[in-house]
C-alpha cells in the first residue's frame, strides 16, 4: 500500500500510521514483562496503566523498553507473533529485554 511521504532533513514524514510492537516491564518489578502490538503507543500504554488490559491489569505501572515500528500491521503482528514463541522469546531475552 503506497503511503504519501517526503525526507526533510533525512527523516521521513508518513501520512500513513505506522505499527508498533512494543515491550513493557513493571517499574517495581522488571521481571514481569508483557509483549504487544498497537499503532497508538502512548495511548495504549496509558490503557495498560490505567487497568484497561486484563492482561496487565494485575501488574503496574507499566512502562516501555523497546519498541519496532513497522509500516504495514500485518509485519508487525508477524513479529509480535514470533517474540512470543520459543525461538523469539531467546531473541528478545538477548536482544530487546533489558538485563534484570
Amino acid at each position: 500500500m503506497p503511503c504519501e511521504a517526503f525526507g526533510v532533513a533525512g527523516l521521513l514524514f508518513r501520512s500513513a500510521p505506522l505499527h508498533y510492537v512494543y515491550l513493557l516491564v513493571t517499574q517495581e518489578s522488571p521481571s514481569e514483562r508483557y509483549i504487544g502490538v498497537t499503532s497508538d503507543l502512548r495511548a495504549r500504554l496509558a490503557e495498560h496503566n490505567s487497568g484497561k488490559s486484563p492482561h496487565t491489569a494485575k501488574s503496574g505501572p507499566w512502562k516501555v523498553v523497546t519498541y519496532v515500528a513497522f509500516s504495514e500491521r500485518p509485519q508487525a503482528e508477524a513479529f509480535e507473533k514470533y517474540l512470543i514463541s520459543g525461538s523469539g522469546h531467546a531473541f528478545a531475552r538477548k536482544r530487546l529485554w533489558p538485563s534484570v
